[in-house]
C-alpha cells in the first residue's frame, strides 16, 4: 500500500516535470516565432511608411510646381495688362501734348490776328483823319476860285482832274494785278489736281506688331522652349519680342523695326513648318532669313527702278531702293512715298515743259538718308545728298535731295518740284502719323547711345522700349566689365533720353568654342 502510495507520488512528480519540460520548451518555440513574425511586421510597416513619405513628397512637389505654374501666368497677364495701361497712358499723353500745343499756336494766331486789326484800325484812322483833312482843304480852295482868273482856276481843275486820273489809274493797276494772281493761282491749283489725279497711290500704314499663325496650342510650348531657351535664343538672335498668350494658334512678333521684324516672321514660320526647333537650329534658321531678306532688298530695288523706268542707278542705290520697302516716316511707307513723289514730280515737270526723268529721279530718291546707317549723323536731307553724291548722280539730282526742306539754297526748278510733290505725298489727310515716328525715334536714340560704348556688338530695344539688351564681344569685355558697361548704358540713358516709367538695361557675354573633328 505504501509501495503503491510512493509510486504515485513518484508519477505525479515525473509527469509535473516532464509538463514543465514540454511547455517550457514549446513556450520559448512560440516566443522565437512571435518575435519573427512581430520584426517581419516593423520592417512592413517602416517600408510602408518610407513609400508614403516619397509618394507624399512627389504629391508636394507636384502642387507647388503647378501653383508655380499658376502665379507665373497670373504674373504674365498683369504683367502684360500693366504694359497696355502704361501704352495707352503714353499714348494719351502724347495726344495731349499735341493738344496743348495746338492751343498754343491757337492762341499766338489770335494774337497775331489781334494785333493786326489793332493795326488796320490805327491805318483807317489815320486815313479818316487825312480824308477830314482834304475835305477840309477841297472847300477852302473852292472858296478862293471865286476870287482866281480863268486861267488859274482850269490849271487847278487840270491838277485835280490829273490827281484823280492818276488815282484811278492805280486802282485798276492794282485790279488788274489781282486778278492775274488769282487767275494765277487757280491755274496752279488745276494743274496740281490734275498731277494728283493722274498720280492716285494706295498706302497701307506699317505696324508694329505681325501675327504668325501656329498649327496648334502644343506648338506654343516648343517655341518657349525648356525653362525658355527657345525663346531666348531667338529673341537674342532677331532682336523682336516673341508675345505669347492666351490668343488661340496666334503668336505675335514686336519691333519697331520693320526689317529685324520680318526677318522673324519669316525665320519663326520656317521653324514651325520645319518642327526642329532648338537653339542651334534657330541660329541656322535666322542666318537664312537674313540672306532671304537681302535679296528681297535687292530685288525690289530693282523693281522699283524698272516700273519707273530710270536706267542707270548703281547697285547700292538699288540696294537703299529695296530698304526702303520695311521702312515708315510719321506711319507712311517709305517706298510708296518715295515713288509717290517720283511721279507727282514728272507730271509737273511734264506741264511746266521740264526734263520729267530728271524730277522723276530726284523724287524717287530724295528721302534716300532715311534708310542711311544710325551711326551717321546729320540731317536725312543731308545724308541723302552725300549718298547720291557718293555714287555719281548729278549734281541737279544732288541739290534737289539736299534743298526738298530748305536747308540749302535750289540751284534749279527741280528742287522746288521735289519739294512741292513731297508736301502733296505727305499732306494728304490720314497719310502720316506723328506718333509712330516718335516711338520708333525714341526707340532708335536707346539702341544708338547703347552701341555707343566700346565692345558692344549688337543692341536691341525691346518690350516698346522698356527694355535694352545688349550683346557684348567677350573677348573684349569682361564679367566685371559687363556690370560696369550695365551701370553706365543706364546712366547715359536717364541722363541723356526721356522715357516714360522705367528701362531695363540687360548686358549680355556669351563665349562660344568651336571646333570641327575631321
Amino acid at each position: 500500500m505504501i509501495m503503491q502510495i510512493i509510486v504515485s507520488v513518484g508519477g505525479l512528480f515525473l509527469a509535473g516535470a516532464l509538463g514543465i519540460y514540454f511547455y517550457t520548451k514549446f513556450g520559448r518555440n512560440k516566443i522565437t516565432s512571435a518575435s519573427l513574425e512581430a520584426s517581419r511586421i516593423i520592417e512592413e510597416a517602416k517600408r510602408e511608411a518610407e513609400n508614403y513619405r516619397k509618394e507624399a513628397e512627389i504629391a508636394a512637389k507636384e502642387n507647388w510646381y503647378q501653383e508655380k505654374l499658376k502665379f507665373e501666368k497670373e504674373t504674365s497677364v498683369k504683367r502684360k495688362e500693366f504694359e497696355k495701361a502704361e501704352k495707352r497712358l503714353t499714348e494719351k499723353e502724347m495726344v495731349l501734348e499735341r493738344h496743348e500745343q495746338l492751343i498754343v499756336d491757337k492762341e499766338k494766331e489770335s494774337l497775331n490776328k489781334e494785333h493786326n486789326m489793332q493795326n488796320k484800325e490805327r491805318i483807317f484812322m489815320a486815313k479818316s483823319e487825312r480824308l477830314d483833312q482834304l475835305i477840309k482843304e477841297q472847300n477852302e480852295a473852292l472858296q478862293k476860285i471865286a476870287n482866281l482868273s480863268k486861267e488859274e482856276a482850269k490849271n487847278m481843275l487840270m491838277k485835280n482832274l490829273e490827281a484823280e486820273a492818276r488815282y484811278d489809274a492805280s486802282a485798276l493797276i492794282n485790279q488788274i494785278r489781282e486778278e492775274a494772281k488769282a487767275k494765277a493761282e487757280d491755274a496752279s491749283r488745276e494743274i496740281i489736281l490734275q498731277v494728283i489725279q493722274r498720280c492716285a497711290t494706295a498706302h497701307t500704314a506699317e505696324t508694329t506688331i505681325s501675327v504668325v499663325p501656329i498649327p496648334s496650342d502644343e506648338m506654343k510650348g516648343r517655341i518657349i522652349g525648356r525653362e525658355g531657351r527657345n525663346i531666348h535664343s531667338f529673341e537674342n538672335l532677331t532682336g523682336v519680342e516673341v508675345i505669347i498668350d492666351d490668343t488661340p494658334e496666334t503668336i505675335s512678333l514686336s519691333c519697331f523695326d520693320p526689317v529685324r521684324r520680318e526677318i522673324a516672321r519669316m525665320a519663326m514660320e520656317r521653324l514651325i513648318s520645319d518642327g526642329r526647333i532648338h537653339p542651334a537650329r534657330i541660329e541656322e534658321i535666322v542666318k537664312n532669313a537674313n540672306k532671304d531678306i537681302e535679296g528681297i532688298i535687292k530685288n525690289t530695288g530693282e523693281e522699283v527702278t524698272l516700273e519707273l523706268g530710270l536706267i542707270g542707278m548703281v547697285p547700292e542705290i538699288v540696294k537703299y531702293l529695296g530698304r526702303m520697302k520695311y521702312r515708315t516716316s510719321y506711319g507712311q511707307n517709305l517706298l510708296q512715298h518715295s515713288k509717290e513723289v517720283a511721279n507727282l514730280s514728272a507730271l509737273l515737270a511734264q506741264e511746266l515743259g521740264l526734263d520729267s526723268n530728271i524730277a522723276k529721279r530726284a523724287g524717287l530718291l530724295h528721302d534716300l538718308g532715311k534708310v542711311a546707317d544710325g551711326n551717321v549723323e546729320g540731317s536725312h536731307a543731308h545724308l541723302g545728298m552725300e549718298i547720291a553724291q557718293k555714287y555719281g548722280e548729278n549734281a541737279v539730282i544732288v541739290n534737289a535731295i539736299e534743298a526738298h526742306h530748305e536747308e540749302v539754297s535750289p540751284i534749279s526748278p527741280y528742287a522746288a518740284i521735289v519739294e512741292i510733290a513731297d508736301s502733296i505725298s505727305g499732306s494728304r489727310p490720314g497719310a502720316r502719323r506723328e506718333t509712330i515716328e516718335a516711338y520708333i525715334k525714341r526707340l532708335n536714340t536707346l539702341e544708338e547711345l547703347a552701341a555707343s560704348f566700346d565692345g558692344v556688338e549688337r543692341v536691341f530695344a525691346i518690350q516698346a522700349g522698356r527694355e535694352v539688351r545688349v550683346m557684348v564681344q567677350p573677348e573684349r569685355i569682361s564679367d566685371v566689365e559687363a556690370e560696369n558697361l550695365a551701370r553706365e548704358v543706364a546712366r547715359r540713358i536717364e541722363k541723356e533720353t526721356q522715357y516714360p516709367g522705367q528701362i531695363k538695361v540687360t548686358v549680355i557675354r556669351e563665349k562660344r568654342v568651336v571646333e570641327t573633328a575631321k
